[in-house]
């Protein structure tokens, strides 16, 4: 599937140390648009209906069996026919010897040959998750990332309203920080979103009246993340007396990000409320709805009112 984002071959060799075969130009002029790849059995058979180029072939042991059972002729006029739907790359796996074929054509079509050490299994599962990431559906939302026990928090709110003040107390209480001020939003599958920080602005966070630090130089490299799955969001916002908030807890309020549905909750801010502490206990209560239990629900059912007070549904906010 095309993303409408893209990654460097380059980019893939480094991360799978493949071996260069051959390469009709330099690795990092070439672009690899498609989150799937394809094992070309059929295709070595002559099936070429559906055929993507777009996406990388992987050439494994079964593959290269098959074609060894043919002729010598029989087997150049099949590879040639394969290479000459000119696909984005090839990539042998479990350092298979190439037969002379396979570069003759790679060099007659100009398309990338690589080989890895891998197996085709483990190679292949690899790479489809570092697609999925890589080439995601992306946004970047201002807000603050944290990791508080095992769940990814992400706290948006108004300028000023303390997300940053509240990321340094969750740190300096153990929990870890994975993007300040700005943090970019993956959605790497059709069940979970990923945030990470810019690179020119990794661990980097601005708090006002002191200004720039550097969370993993202060309080160490185990107080930081690259990336964090976003398990839920936190809405921060200044306390207003005119409005009703949840006391209780039934409402599965919502927010959609990139077209899924991430649970929320919205805490209002004034002075003498612990925030750090607040969102310690949504993170862990969070977890436990997710485990199956609602303690709003015990509450009721214990006082036998629990038919009386369940909500008749749950309420979405669209964020994007």
């Amino acid at each position: 599937m095309d993303s409408g984002f893209s990654v460097t071959l380059k980019r893939i060799m480094d991360e799978f140390s493949l071996e260069k075969i051959y390469l009709p130009k330099e690795a990092e002029e070439i672009i690899i648009e498609n989150t799937e790849i394809n094992r070309p059995g059929l295709q070595l058979a002559g099936y070429y209906e559906f055929f993507d180029a777009d996406r990388i072939q992987i050439i494994g042991k079964s593959e290269e069996a098959y074609i060894t059972k043919f002729s010598e002729a029989e087997r150049e006029k099949r590879v040639d026919a394969f290479f000459a739907k000119c696909p984005c790359a090839v990539i042998v796996t479990r350092n298979l010897p190439l037969q002379e074929i396979y570069k003759a054509s790679a060099e007659k079509y100009g398309v990338p040959l690589l080989r890895t050490k891998d197996s085709t299994s483990e190679f292949t599962s690899a790479l489809i998750a570092f697609l999925n990431v890589q080439l995601a559906p992306r946004v970047t939302r201002h807000g603050v990332l944290v990791e508080v026990y095992g769940e990814g928090i992400l706290l948006l709110g108004e300028s000023g309203v303390g997300k940053s003040e509240t990321a340094i107390e969750l740190v300096k209480r153990g929990h870890r920080l994975i993007a300040d001020d700005a943090v970019e939003i993956r959605r790497v599958s059709s069940k979970s979103l990923v945030g990470t920080a810019p690179d020119n602005i990794r661990h980097f966070i601005e708090l006002r009246g002191i200004g720039i630090i550097n969370a993993s130089r202060i309080f160490g490299v185990g107080a930081v993340k690259l990336t964090e799955k976003i398990d839920m969001i936190v809405n921060l916002e200044p306390w207003d007396v005119n409005k009703v908030y949840d006391r209780m807890g039934l409402e599965n309020k919502t927010t959609n990000i990139l077209d899924l549905e991430i649970p929320s909750v919205t805490i209002p801010v004034k002075p003498g409320r612990n925030l750090a502490v607040i969102i310690e206990v949504a993170a862990m209560n969070n977890r436990q709805k997710k485990l199956g239990y609602n303690a709003a629900e015990d509450l009721l059912s214990r006082l036998g009112m629990s038919d009386d007070m369940k909500p008749a549904g749950e309420t979405q906010v669209k964020a994007f």
